[in-house]
Order: structure tokens, then sequence, then C-alpha cells
């Protein structure tokens, strides 16, 4: 899958079939590629590309006479939304951490695309939290009873020696073998002249005929497909009924306009039409997020998704495509619809989330699960939560029933970092010397008896309801949790943490380097995704190097 020349070979066939019945593109079917510009212009909060070069100039790097010829940011008219990163904390003036979870992946993919087609990558187009939690931590299950268990651990931190790295994770109670409910799912395709080209529609058909394949003589299928009009294929059909579902899928095509309202109406109209009591109930859009009739804009989509969220039927999103790609709106929709996030570049991603990964993608088992991480000053100077930037929550959100947070599925975790500066270490501030130790800034907290670091606490909403559920037991963790020699689990998310960081040019980087990026994946025992990391930290190197 690291070669960008190979990604696709496993659908040739049906590529090759679905490109021949193309008829004439609508909107960007034939977009020109251009140069991502770093003094971008700012739209809605929103970055965005310029056209400014023909395709055949689109950048490939390589080695040419001992030169090396710079990459461009990516090609054509993507959409990231800006955000700033959340710096150190101190305790005593903010001892509660909130945050929404996040189960997302779609950042970590996405840059994948990027890093192997040879761009620059965007920086708000990297979400550091996507990317640790794109790694499996195989966290225990949780206890008898208990949808979440958790997992704490406190390391020497890779890029500041003067700061511990603490990781903290929730594991999702994993469903039991064939006791997941039936599904009531409506694939809901962007067909327009935009998603006219391999990595688009015919990816979206081969990922659907994949999880097609999984369901049962249980669960419904209904698919519709929106571009200038919108149109239903086929409307609650049994999942054994695979030929006809399968045959709907290949029938369509990519031509026109993008009413992507038009097509979340008829698909929510359909959710609704063949809901399962205590079923999962869900739509999935698959589309490259270029909207361009009806509700289109970000805050328009978020308006519109808002108004379905609250009638059991969930939201998962999954992003496709190239140069004219809208990360943004996407993220949006699948935040405020009860939903996940994920980005499809290849036949492999696609068989990892709806297939490998498929309880955790379909089968919600807590909405609005809140994080909150209460810091004991007296041990804690401060802290930083890495990425989570745009899920952080008010400390009051926690316990407020009415406000919406992430979905967690079964089996998900939900994995986060915490940069923190120990009380007691001496007259410096975040690790800088300062003259006058006596200054409010250098001198740890009056002592207050307790020697715990943290306290964690989640809270979240049952699946079937829209009423608060008793906070999960917190729990207090301190020194114990400290590993001199760090495990297997936060050196990966540190290494995921800090390939981020490095894409970000995040100013708390420190240290950080892709070569200990790869140095430090490089020391846990071999996966695919290991692997992959390993090599895109290299190709990163080669492209900023």
């Amino acid at each position: 899958m690291n070669n960008p020349s190979k990604r696709y070979t496993a659908m040739a066939a049906s590529c090759a079939l679905i490109m021949s019945t193309f008829c004439s593109c609508g909107d960007n079917s034939t977009s020109s590629s251009g140069n991502y510009k770093k003094d971008e212009h700012r739209n809605n909060n929103s970055i965005v590309s310029e056209a400014s070069q023909t395709a055949d100039e689109e950048y490939a790097p390589e080695f040419t006479d001992g030169s090396y010829e710079r990459p461009s940011y990516p090609s054509g008219n993507e959409e990231y939304k800006e955000y700033i990163e959340s710096g150190f904390k101190d305790p005593r003036a903010e001892p509660l951490s909130t945050f929404s979870a996040d189960v997302d992946t779609a950042s970590y993919s996405n840059i994948r695309r990027l890093i192997e087609d040879g761009s620059f990558v965007p920086e708000d187009a990297v979400r550091a939290e996507e990317f640790i939690n794109y790694f499996d931590y195989d966290y225990p299950n949780p206890e008898e009873g208990r949808v979440f268990g958790d997992y704490v651990e406190l390391a020497d931190c890779p890029w500041n020696p003067a700061n511990k790295l603490m990781m903290i994770g929730i594991q999702g109670r994993r469903l039991p073998e064939n006791d997941a409910p039936p599904s009531n799912l409506v694939f809901l395709i962007d067909s327009s002249g935009s998603m006219a080209s391999y990595d688009k529609l015919p990816l979206v058909q081969t990922a659907f005929s994949m999880l097609a394949e999984k369901l049962t003589e249980n669960d419904r299928i209904s698919i519709v497909t929106y571009a200038g009009s919108t149109d239903t294929r086929i409307a609650g059909a049994s999942g054994k009924d695979k030929d006809d579902i399968l045959s709907a899928l290949y029938s369509i095509t990519a031509s026109g306009g993008t009413n992507g309202e038009g097509g979340i109406e008829k698909a929510y109209a359909l959710a609704e039409k063949y809901f399962i009591d205590g079923g999962n109930n869900r739509v999935i859009l698959a589309t490259d997020g270029d909207l361009n009739i009806g509700a289109s804009s970000e805050d328009e989509l978020v308006k519109l998704i808002k108004t379905k969220r609250d009638k059991g039927i969930y939201l998962s999103v999954l992003g496709f495509g190239t140069g004219n790609y809208k990360d943004n709106k996407m993220e949006a929709i699948a935040d405020n619809g009860n939903g996940n996030y994920s980005y499809i570049d290849s036949v492999d991603e696609a068989h990892r989330v709806l297939v490998q990964e498929m309880e955790g993608t379909l089968y919600t088992i807590a909405k609005d699960v809140k994080i909150q991480v209460e810091f004991n000053p007296s041990q804690i100077k401060s802290y930083r939560l890495i990425g989570y930037d745009n899920r952080l929550m008010n400390a009051e959100d926690f316990y407020d029933t009415t406000k919406d947070a992430g979905e967690v599925g079964a089996g998900h975790s939900v994995t986060a970092l915490y940069e923190v500066e120990l009380a007691g270490t001496g007259d410096t501030y975040r690790g800088v010397q300062l003259e006058f130790s006596s200054e409010h800034t250098a001198k740890p907290a009056e002592n207050n008896g307790r020697s715990e670091l943290c306290k964690l606490s989640v809270t979240y909403k049952p699946v079937n309801g829209n009423t608060g559920k008793d906070i999960y037991e917190s729990q207090l963790f301190g020194m114990e949790k400290y590993n001199s020699e760090p495990s297997e689990s936060i050196r990966l998310a540190s290494a995921a943490a800090e390939f981020a960081m490095l894409l970000r040019n995040s100013e708390f980087k420190g240290s950080s380097s892709y070569e200990h990026v790869v140095k430090t994946a490089g020391s846990i025992p071999t996966t695919d995704k290991t692997d992959e990391l390993i090599q895109l930290a290299k190709q990163a190197d080669m492209l900023y190097g």
C-alpha cells in the first residue's frame, strides 16, 4: 500500500468497467491541479488552495542528477479547518482538562495520501489525536458490567527530557462474537462529476461491496445517490440479496452537480422508514465533500445534520479522492451527526474500516462521551493536551447532558497524551532556567497532602435515549504509573504524536525529528501499521529535508 502506483490493483477490473461508463462530467470532473499556497487566503475559517498548475506538472518525488525537486502543496482546491494548538496550562488556574472523545482517523490516512503523492502537508490538515488513535494499543477489556475500561501510563517525554508523557486510554466494551445487533444501513453515495476519477467512485463501490459481503438476512440496505438530483437505487433490501445490492452499486456513474442536501434528506427518510428498534440505524456518506447545490457551506451542513441526529440514526462519513477534497465539511458533518469520519485512500484502508473494524465503525455503544482529567497542582506544575484542539470543552460541560460530544463504537478505544511538567523539578518553568525562583511561575503550589497526579473521569449517554448516564467511576492515578522503561504502547503513541507535531510544525515539538520517529517505531514489534509509519516518516524526511 505504500507504493501509490500499486494502491488500486485489487480493483483494476471494476475501475476499468466503471470508468468506461462515465458520461460527461459536471463540476470539477476535469479540475486542474495546483499548488497549496503557504500564503493561502482564508475563507470561513478554512484553508483554500489555489489552482495554478496543470495536472502534468504535479510533483512526483525523485532524484535526478543528484538534485532534489521540492514538492508542492496538494493540487486543486482542498479545504481544511483552521485551528490553534492548545498550549501548557497551569493546574492552579485550570485544574480540569475536558474534551470530547474522538475515534476519527481521517487525518492520518489523508496525510498518508499526501506524503505518498509527494505533496507538502497543509498544517491544518494534521490533527494529532487522529494520528494517535489510528493505532491499536491492545488495552484490556473493561471489567464485567462496565462500558469502559481505562489505561494510564507515565514515561519520560521523548522530545523534552525535562517533562513526562502521560498516556490515558479509554477502552470501549467489545461485542461478543455473533452478538452484533441487526443493521439498517443507507449507503449515501456522491455520484457528481467531481467523483469521476479512479480514487473516488470506483473505490467507493469497492468499499461498499466489501461491507455488503459481511451483511446477513437480518440486515437492511438502501442505496441513495446524489448529483444534480437524488435517486434511490435500492430500498430496504435484505442483506442476503447481495446480487441486487452489488448490481445497484456498480450501476452508478458520475456526472452533474452536487446536491448533498437532497441526498441527506432522502437518506435519513429511508433510514427512518426501515428503522430497526434496538438495531444499528446508520447513514454512511461517501463523498469528496465538494457540494455546490442546496446547503453547501460548513455552517449550513452542520445546521442540517443537527436536525437529524436525535432520531436514533447515526452518520458515518467516508472521504475519498484528491484535488478538491473538503476535509473541513466532512469532519463537521460527522462530528455533528453522532458518527465517525474516515478517509479511504486504498482498498486496504476500506477493508480496515469496513471489515476488520466493522464493529467499532458501525455499532455505537455510548453517545456524547466526555473525558475529564483533574490535575493535582501540588504534583503537576503544568500540562498540555496533545491534539483534541477542536474537541475541547468547558469544565462545566462535563456534567451538562445537553452538550454534544463524541460517540464510541464497540471495541473502539480513545487515547490521549499529555505532556506534563512535574512540580518540584527545580527553579525552572517549562524546562527554562529562571533567575527569580521566588516568582509565582516558579513556585510549586502549597502541598495539599495528596500524592496523586490526577483523577480521570468519563461520562456518556446510553445508546438508546438522551438522558445523561451516571458518571463512569472516577479513578485516581499517581507515580505508580511511571515506567522508566516505557511500554510498547506509549512508545507507539509517542511516535505517532511526534510525527504529527513535526508535520504540524508545532511550537511544542522540542527535539522531535523524523529520524527519532523511525527509531521509536522501529523499536516496536513489527506490524503493517508500524512499518507504514516508518516508511511515511522516511518519506516526510525526504520531502522536508
